[in-house]
């Protein structure tokens, strides 16, 4: 089957799903010279960083944290265009407000100096431990993460890299083969403060309990680098990459789900949109690897193969409109579970709901009063960690888990949380499946809870079919926005180097 190019076209390129692995790709792919076009199944980009109104409040639908603004701007560097023109942000005082069941609250500030102090007022620990553990993330991130955000780890070539080596010498057995929660357990003296560090596994869908001490880097990110607010929330992150997708000439294809991509023995060759066929040179899946297999390739056994990899967490989330304001909540809250443990058991193990959840609240109008929700009225994105969907009762876990939250909050904040919702929607792996094609609802794809994890991810190319490539949160690097853009430049650089043009094109 020919694609359809002479040899003065623009080579093309399709992008199958506008999340904002997608949305990336997109871009650096027109950066690099290729007529792309982007299909999406919905009516609208972003994939799970969507957006809706209702009753006046506004809700981020989807992740609510943001670290790392480099990534953006480095899409916004490569395509010549000013981020100011797209995209504005600043940098959170508090990453995140704490709230413990014995009534201890804890503020994390974004300077390290003042968290530690904060942890050694309210935790009992010493500041040189807390600044001590910060360094080693800093300092595991800068040699390991790096190369595991920058790097395809399935490329033979990579290992041959100085910056391996010293990978390799950076990596301790703790890092490896001890939990995440051994380690910080080791590190501090008060099991409030590993909770509050443990809970980083959760920001790529894992347990604590089972996964390596080497994700203790994660809290890098917001207590060295920093988080930070995106002006006008999380939807401003996907406005502006799809700004900056059309600015750089991509073509979008909305309400357009792909059927099939189309092979021609070993090469993709393009992709067929209903009864339609879209002809290209390279076709990248943002799509879960597991329904690409499954429903475009048409390859129920590599589909399987990929569920021999644990699933990462799903969430429950309500969008609650409140007509009050609480000024001791903040952009970011969490209302810890109090037995940790027993949660994550619960979750991966039982594959159930635990009756104490960890209660995460992100209140976008603390950022923006009066733009977010009506005047003294603020909009409650409020989540809990769910197992990914393997047919529980939904509906009765929905009822159960609202009138856990609904308790737990009320008790903790000393108000009558359930006479104050005046809006609400809600969604669970079930819905956020259907929505965003994740297979059994899982945020992140398969979870980190093995030593092995980051390998057994799947890669960001096809190593049977020529000019088929993957991106997103269930290939590597993972899920979340950082990893989701670091796996855009990672399948960006693999497409450059393996599909070279030819000489006389």
């Amino acid at each position: 089957m020919s694609n359809g190019n002479t040899m003065n076209d623009p080579r093309k390129a399709i992008v199958i799903g506008a999340g904002v692995a997608g949305l990336a790709t997109s871009i650096r792919l027109a950066c690099q010279g290729y007529q792309v076009q982007v299909f999406e199944k919905n009516p609208f980009p972003g994939g799970k960083l969507h957006h809706f109104e209702q009753d006046g409040f506004h809700f981020d639908a989807g992740p609510s944290l943001f670290t790392r603004p480099q990534l953006i701007e480095e899409l916004f560097t490569l395509a010549g265009e000013p981020i100011e023109e797209y995209f504005s942000y600043e940098r959170l005082p508090v990453s995140c407000h704490y709230f413990y069941e014995d009534g201890t609250r804890l503020n994390a500030f974004a300077d390290r100096q003042l968290l530690a102090r904060e942890l050694a007022e309210k935790h009992g620990e010493k500041e040189e431990t807390v600044i001590d553990y910060l360094n080693n993330a800093a300092g595991l991130f800068d040699k390991v993460g790096n190369i595991f955000l920058e790097y395809s780890l399935h490329d033979g070539s990579v290992f041959r890299e100085a910056s391996v080596s010293s990978a390799i010498r950076a990596t301790r057995w703790q890092h490896l083969f001890g939990s995440m929660h051994r380690l910080n357990a080791n590190a501090f003296n008060n099991p409030k403060t590993t909770q509050l560090f443990d809970r980083y596994a959760t920001y790529n869908g894992s347990n604590p309990y089972q996964a390596p001490g080497m994700l203790s880097m994660i809290s890098h990110l917001e207590h060295n680098e920093g988080s930070f607010y995106p002006k006008g929330g999380m939807i401003s992150i996907t406005r502006a990459l799809h700004q900056l997708a059309c600015k750089k000439g991509v073509q979008f294809h909305f309400n357009t789900p792909i059927t099939r991509i189309q092979l021609d023995g070993r090469t993709a060759r393009g992709v067929w949109a209903s009864d339609q066929f879209f002809a290209a040179d390279v076709v990248v899946s943002n799509v879960d690897v597991y329904f690409t297999y499954l429903r475009l390739l048409q390859q129920p056994e590599q589909a399987e193969k990929i569920l021999k990899q644990e699933r990462s967490s799903s969430a429950m989330i309500f969008y609650w409109g409140i007509r009050n304001s609480f000024p001791q909540l903040s952009l970011h809250n969490i209302f810890f579970s109090n037995d940790y443990e027993k949660e994550f058991d619960h979750l991966f193990r039982l594959k159930t709901l635990f009756e104490d959840p960890t209660v995460y609240i992100n209140i976008t109008s603390k950022c923006e009063p009066g733009k977010q929700a009506p005047a003294g009225m603020e909009n409650w994105f409020v989540m809990i960690n769910v197992p990914a969907n393997i047919g529980q009762n939904w509906q009765r876990y929905r009822q159960d888990s609202r009138q856990r939250i609904v308790n737990k909050l009320s008790r903790l904040l000393g108000t009558d949380v359930e006479a104050l919702i005046i809006s609400e929607s809600v969604a669970d792996p079930v819905s956020i499946e259907s929505l965003t094609d994740s297979y059994q609802g899982s945020l992140y794809g398969t979870s980190s809870n093995s030593q092995l994890a980051a390998f057994l991810r799947h890669a960001n190319f096809s190593k049977r079919i020529k000019g088929l490539y993957f991106v997103g949160g269930s290939v590597h690097p993972g899920g979340g926005i950082p990893l989701c853009l670091s796996s855009a430049a990672i399948t960006a650089g693999v497409i450059a180097r393996k599909e070279k043009k030819p000489d006389n094109a």
